[in-house]
């Protein structure tokens, strides 16, 4: 779980980098293959706490701010890390202005394209220590689908 929470409230279209990934790494070691890597923003506050869907989707006229991975962070968990998949709190894998990135949408289009996984309306990430949860997040068995709802868990060890 990559804490991104500081940044995103100084900056709602905030886009995490690689030198992000590098700095949680640097701390908690190298993300495993396999593995999930989880956005903290605290974005689902907006949702959570205060029940408005005004601020957690944030539309002006430019469009959705909202925070998320840039185009070479998303590069770098696929091909340098073979995560599993990408998960944030907010309302998609994508930052809000993800269609200004090259290529747009670069979760929808690197990792979603490679068979990876994403999660989006994650809550109470601010729970979970930074490495060491097992994310279980079951879809719906929906023949020919390319989404479900979920209800993802996160096990903690020594965690009730």
């Amino acid at each position: 779980m990559i804490d991104c929470s500081a940044q995103a409230a100084a900056d709602p279209d905030y886009l995490m980098g690689v030198a992000d990934i590098e700095r949680f790494e640097t701390a908690h070691g190298s993300i495993p293959e396999g593995h999930w890597v989880l956005m903290r923003t605290d974005w689902a506050r907006r949702w959570s706490q205060a029940r408005d869907a005004e601020a957690f989707q944030n539309f002006d006229a430019s469009g959705q701010h909202t925070p998320g991975p840039d185009t070479e962070a998303v590069r770098f968990l696929v091909e340098q890390r073979g995560v599993l998949g990408f998960g944030t709190e907010s309302i998609g894998t994508d930052a809000g202005q993800g269609y200004h990135l090259r290529p747009p949408y670069p979760c929808h289009s690197l990792m979603h394209g490679a068979g990876k996984y994403g999660l989006q309306c994650l809550t109470n990430l601010d729970q979970l220590p930074p490495t060491g949860a097992l994310v279980v997040a079951a879809p719906l068995k929906i023949e020919n689908g390319s989404g479900s709802p979920l209800r993802v868990l996160a096990l903690v060890e020594g965690k009730t």
